[in-house]
């Protein structure tokens, strides 16, 4: 990966885990942990990482079995992935961060501030299954649903991993892409599958969790997500006590394809500043 890139990254072991991580650093009293999407890594967050840093220490890790962090079976849940973050809080000596989980982070972010919400400030969700029953578009409904894991085991991930950067609308640089392909290769693709098909089982659990979550939420969405509808975000806003929705003008990859925008949502988040 070219040494220019941002952020810069680095490995080390939590939980016996060797995860990826990108710490901004500095000395700034709010730090925000942000988890990254899926199929993508840590560089999702490289057209807000200025902006975001220029207000709070920034800590972005590929959760275990998503981008370039080592896979363990027994974290790939929901649940069980918000019991990891609550360590990674601990471990990497975070305080009490703001976290910012889009994508597959919504339900473990939200597990995690139901069971810890003394380690969270405030958590910022969305683009991620949460409605029960499940409202997801293709080709996730299938992931989350085909009885047949070992299907996907025969197509190239390249080619899935491709197809849905090709979605990302105004596109993303060329050593993004490529960081994206490599994280998913081989048996990686198909392996991370086995967290969203956990949803059908995890999700109710999450749902009767929700009206008792005090730690502050706000839902970003896209307005023109096929994949992850906005029923999901609406389904939370609905439930939890207190949470704010905010709707971009934007497809399922709000993060990148309007980085401005949702740099401004997160930063109203940590600082208490909602409309």
């Amino acid at each position: 990966m070219p040494a220019t890139m941002t952020p810069q990254v680095r490995f080390r072991s939590v939980d016996g885990v060797r995860i990826r991580y990108a710490d901004s650093g500095g000395s700034r009293e709010s730090v925000i942990l942000l988890t990254s999407p899926w199929p993508e890594s840590v560089y999702a967050f490289a057209p807000m990482w200025d902006t975001l840093s220029g207000h709070a220490r920034l800590f972005a890790v590929d959760l275990p079995g998503f981008g370039a962090s080592e896979r363990r079976e027994d974290l790939l849940s929901p649940r069980a992935m918000g019991e990891f973050l609550a360590r990674l809080i601990t471990e990497a000596d975070l305080g009490t961060p703001h976290i910012v989980a889009p994508d597959v982070g919504t339900s473990a972010a939200l597990f995690a501030a139901d069971a810890h919400p003394e380690r969270i400030a405030s958590v910022t969700v969305g683009t991620g299954g949460a409605a029960v029953p499940l409202q997801l578009g293709e080709p996730l409904a299938s992931w989350v649903l085909d009885p047949d894991l070992d299907k996907y085991r025969k197509m190239d991930p390249r080619v899935i991993v491709g197809a849905a950067a090709d979605t990302i609308a105004g596109g993303i640089p060329d050593d993004i892409r490529a960081d994206y392909l490599a994280c998913y290769d081989g048996d990686r693709f198909v392996e991370s599958m086995r967290y969203v098909r956990r949803y059908p089982e995890e999700l109710p659990v999450l749902a009767g969790l929700l009206p008792r979550i005090a730690v502050p939420v706000t839902i970003i969405n896209g307005r023109h997500d096929r994949v992850v509808p906005l029923a999901n975000a609406e389904f939370l806003d609905e439930r939890l006590p207190t949470s704010r929705l905010v709707v971009i003008d934007a497809g399922h990859f709000v993060w990148e394809e309007a980085p401005a925008e949702y740099a401004s949502a997160v930063l109203d988040s940590i600082t208490g500043n909602w409309p």
